[in-house]
């Protein structure tokens, strides 16, 4: 499946979920991960997350596809993630 991952968290946390995220997608934007994992890797996401956020004051958004080449996006403006396949 693809997901992407958007997030805004409290500060004191934002180092610890980057590179967190790091380890199973690739950085799009400041806040921004996605890319193409498992089941099992995206139940280890969420389970990871929830125990690092405070969900009182932090969230965090998760959106799934079949497929990468179901997803069309366009990126206005300066490229900031490394993200080379995807127009």
């Amino acid at each position: 499946m693809y997901v992407i991952i958007v997030y805004d968290i409290k500060v004191e946390r934002i180092d610890k979920v980057r590179k967190f995220l790091k380890t199973y997608l690739e950085w799009i934007q400041n806040s921004v991960f996605e890319g193409e994992i498992t089941k099992a890797e995206m139940r280890s996401i969420i389970k990871n997350l929830e125990k690092m956020i405070k969900k009182t004051e932090d969230s965090v958004l998760v959106y799934t596809l079949r497929d990468e080449k179901y997803l069309e996006r366009k990126e206005i403006g300066i490229q900031k993630g490394n993200k080379s396949n995807i127009l």
